[in-house]
């Protein structure tokens, strides 16, 4: 039962991803999601000004019955100039159910947390360097002088009905669109 469960999740997670993205595609996407989330986010906006680069992923989605698994392509955007693409990955188990897509941005706020990403063939969020959830509370707290260095992480454009968002367990690796 274990082992249907798991091939149904990697089925609905792979089917929005089967049509391959191109990168002006991708491009575009991330560019409209940062656009959004800075509209709609005073944090996230000073954050954008402050920040060495940005690590938009658009389309997230993630499902899960018990056993989860999500997935979702980004764009590293540095001085407003995409300079990379990446995936995100993650697996998880415990009580859960449901499917959903969502959005999520990193702001890496010093050139230490941008070189950790570029240097490590897979970029580990939960080890990663100084790493901030920003919520909605925190956002709403934050000033140019609370900004620590590492890096901010921000969810957003949540669809879809699903128990939870975190980043723990997630890899990010980098990866090359069609054109």
């Amino acid at each position: 039962m274990t082992r249907i469960l798991t091939a149904l999740i990697c089925l609905l997670v792979m089917l929005p991803q089967s049509r391959a993205e191109t990168s002006s595609e991708l491009r575009h996407s991330a560019e409209k999601a940062l656009s959004k989330l800075c509209r709609s986010n005073s944090g996230a906006r000073a954050l954008r000004d402050q920040a060495v680069a940005i690590l938009v992923f658009p389309d997230v989605y993630k499902a899960g019955f018990m056993v989860g698994a999500q997935t979702g392509n980004g764009v590293l955007f540095q001085q407003g100039h995409a300079s990379g693409y990446y995936n995100t990955t993650a697996a998880s188990y415990g009580f859960q159910a449901g499917i959903q897509k969502f959005s999520y941005a990193l702001f890496f706020m010093d050139e230490h947390s941008l070189q950790y990403l570029k240097k490590t063939g897979g970029f580990e969020l939960g080890g990663a360097p100084s790493l901030v959830v920003a919520d909605h509370g925190f956002s709403t707290s934050m000033s140019t002088t609370t900004f620590q260095k590492g890096i901010y992480a921000f969810f957003f454009g949540q669809k879809g009905l699903m128990g939870g968002i975190g980043l723990q367990g997630t890899k990010i690796t980098e990866y090359t669109p069609s054109e």
